[in-house]
């Protein structure tokens, strides 16, 4: 078989090959379109109702361990986990449970702004 590669450049670590072509065949690969992303609203409706539903175990889990903080800060439970840092303090703990628990009841409400009710 014959090389059909050339090479341009003087020094050997600067030589790049070029490719010579005579007859010369473009092949074109078409893929499927597939579902095009909407922006109506039902699909950001959709959205908020599956993030909100994940916001509120997170909400639940940081009140859990607000509580645990609490109680190891008042000697009733044994020592809290994290003992140093932001995240050593129960207040830190229950005002992120507060926010993700907003942040979830206002996706929840747009979440269903718009909808009827079923009869």
């Amino acid at each position: 078989m014959k090389n059909n590669y050339t090479f341009v450049g003087e020094e050997p670590w600067t030589v790049k090959p070029v490719r010579l072509v005579r007859n010369h065949m473009i092949l074109r690969i078409r893929f499927s379109r597939g579902r095009p992303v909407s922006k109506k609203p039902r699909n950001e409706r959709r959205f908020a109702a599956g993030l909100a539903g994940f916001l509120q175990p997170a909400a639940a889990l940081a009140t859990a361990v607000g509580l645990w903080a609490l109680a190891a800060e008042q000697n009733w439970t044994g020592h809290f986990a994290i003992s140093s840092g932001v995240f050593s303090h129960w207040q830190v703990w229950l005002g992120v449970a507060a926010v993700l628990e907003l942040c979830a009841q206002l996706l929840n409400r747009y979440a269903r702004r718009g909808e009827t009710a079923a009869s």
